[in-house]
């Protein structure tokens, strides 16, 4: 198995095991992470995004479905489970990973975002799940949670 594998591996059994200091050792000090919700994410807010989303009494969980990987990079397939607002959240989603130093540089995940309002927020985010202003709306409240759980982290 190549290395970089086998460390998407390792961050995603970190995920699994509810590690999220695990999984933000597989990063590197400036690693650059983007997904639908949480787009250009840099360095230390990146692994804060694992930190919050694993936060003890949150219903969260990462499964690694497959992964491969060589030396231009890797890619992996994976689901997520979660609880929004009591409401069950299922995603299946897709990775490509970039390596530098022996560690991840650079994370783009791949969902359906309408998939998740539509599981997140119900019939409302079933019907608006692609307007744009909802959507944007989505993403400033999820950075801003994030941003206040980093703020409340380090202070």
């Amino acid at each position: 198995m190549h290395p970089h594998e086998a460390l998407v591996r390792r961050f995603y059994a970190c995920l699994a095991a509810r590690d999220p200091e695990g999984a933000a050792a597989c990063y590197h000090a400036e690693v650059f992470f983007s997904d639908p919700l949480f787009p250009r994410l840099h360095g230390a807010a990146a692994a804060d995004l694992w930190r919050m989303r694993l936060e003890p009494g949150k219903a969260c969980d990462v499964r690694l479905l497959e992964a491969s990987g060589g030396a231009e990079g890797a890619i992996a397939r994976w689901t997520l489970h979660q609880a929004i607002h009591g409401r069950a959240v299922v995603i299946e989603g897709r990775a490509m990973f970039a390596f530098r130093d022996g560690r991840i540089s650079r994370h783009y995940d791949h969902f359906s975002l309408w998939r998740w309002m539509a599981q997140a927020l119900g019939p409302t985010g079933a019907a608006l799940g692609w307007f744009g202003p909802l959507r944007w709306g989505l993403r400033q409240r999820a950075r801003r949670s994030l941003e206040r759980f980093s703020a409340g982290r380090n202070s």
